[in-house]
């Protein structure tokens, strides 16, 4: 299937051509006939699947046969979405998709000076991509009004509930229009994002597209058993191969983010951090020398990664096992996009165990162990923490507590060579 046989209008088919798209993704292609039709959508797809692309596509198809030509352009398409560097992503896809339309397309986040923003809105706007903080902001300083939206767009609805602006989404839906076009994306379904789901959408069609349980057969998946205080060693021993180009290294935490970045620059391997505490300006500095390969590491937490999107990224490297399963297929799925190679390292320590056997139940495969590096795990059960140790840390269920890494196996060091032996575990 190609794209002009989904009636897709010749300016927007012409943008397509122009940025070297031929072929639609399954999501795409399930997905543009229903949006164009006019009804509500459930779509169910993780991350890599081309669903920015899914709703762009057939929005500015929508609002192209139903130009306003009033003197000032009224927000007519609302898309919300949880980081600012998705927003940013999503902006970017209808002004490259929609550039022979003549519709405006503009991002409002935080964490910047507003006045570039209210400034844009100031001059009409066709399609507004924004984060829920910064939308209700301005809403409240009466500089953007909902009361003309023809289509919403709720995005990433998962990771927005994980990041705690179910409240600020359920006062945007009183601000839209009873009589407009909903679609919501989730990459899963818990119950409450299923709740949700039901709160906005009537009628919905339902696309699913690649469960969040698989992972692409294009991703080679290796671990490694390390213990915690070699993790970093093992990091630098893996990097000193130049056919590593670049990567991109997850942590659980902002500060981990940090501190990795410190150890590898340390060691004259270009490396920037991505998470939450970074201003904006430093985020996207850091994606766009990532994604130009003048910076070799990407250290990012998962909340930030959720709007990286990098051609040809080859390899990703969990430096720590998530605790939530289906966070490592999201992980993974950075690399291995449309066709293309990738690579997944894992580094696992003896209190992530647990978390590695969950994933492999998940995705109903084993992971391959490389046993020949240089710092092989020594520590197979160590000291815990005791409880109110962990309380005064400010630990949860979901978080170990810290320990002394053991030191680096005695004896010489082998360093890795880009072709792992692999044993069962």
């Amino acid at each position: 299937m190609q794209f002009d046989s989904l009636n897709i209008i010749e300016p927007i088919l012409k943008a397509l051509k122009e940025e070297g798209y031929t072929t639609p993704t399954p999501i795409q292609a399930k997905a543009i006939p229903i949006v164009l039709e006019g009804t509500d959508l459930l779509g169910c797809a993780q991350t890599g699947t081309g669903k920015t692309a899914a709703f762009a596509i057939p929005i500015l198809q929508l609002l192209s046969a139903n130009k306003t030509y009033d003197k000032k352009r009224k927000i007519r398409s609302l898309i919300v979405t949880p980081t600012r560097e998705l927003a940013i992503q999503i902006g970017e896809s209808f002004n490259n998709y929609g550039r022979h339309t003549g519709l405006k397309c503009t991002v409002i986040f935080g964490g910047v000076n507003q006045y570039s923003q209210t400034s844009a809105l100031q001059n009409g706007v066709d399609i507004l991509v924004a984060t829920p903080g910064r939308l209700l902001d301005l809403m409240n300083q009466r500089h953007i009004t909902l009361k003309d939206i023809e289509i919403f767009v709720l995005d990433e609805a998962d990771r927005m509930l994980d990041m705690g602006f179910i409240h600020d989404v359920k006062k945007l839906l009183l601000a839209l229009p009873k009589k407009r076009q909903s679609l919501f994306f989730s990459a899963t379904m818990p119950p409450e994002i299923v709740k949700l789901a039901n709160t906005i959408l009537e009628n919905p069609s339902k696309v699913e597209v690649t469960p969040v349980s698989s992972t692409a057969d294009t991703i080679k998946q290796f671990v490694y058993f390390v213990d915690k205080g070699n993790k970093n060693n093992l990091l630098v021993d893996i990097l000193k191969d130049k056919d590593v180009k670049t990567a991109l290294v997850f942590t659980r935490t902002k500060h981990g983010a940090d501190k990795v970045v410190k150890v590898l620059v340390k060691a004259n391997i270009k490396a920037e951090a991505i998470h939450g505490n970074k201003s904006q300006n430093a985020r996207q500095r850091a994606l766009s020398g990532f994604k130009a390969q003048t910076i070799r590491v990407l250290v990012a937490t998962d909340i930030a990664a959720r709007g990286i999107d990098v051609d040809d990224l080859e390899y990703v490297i969990n430096y720590e096992i998530p605790n939530i399963a289906e966070t490592y297929v999201h992980r993974i799925g950075r690399t291995g996009r449309a066709g293309a190679n990738g690579t997944a390292f894992s580094f696992c320590d003896a209190e992530e165990k647990a978390y590695l056997k969950d994933i492999e139940k998940l995705i109903s495969k084993k992971i391959p162990v490389i046993d020949n590096h240089a710092f092989p795990l020594m520590d197979h059960n160590p000291v815990k923490a005791a409880p109110q140790q962990q309380q005064r840390r400010g630990g949860s269920q979901h978080q170990r507590p810290k320990q002394q890494g053991a030191a680096a196996a005695p004896g010489k060091q082998r360093r890795w060579t880009g072709r792992p032996k692999t044993a069962g575990h």
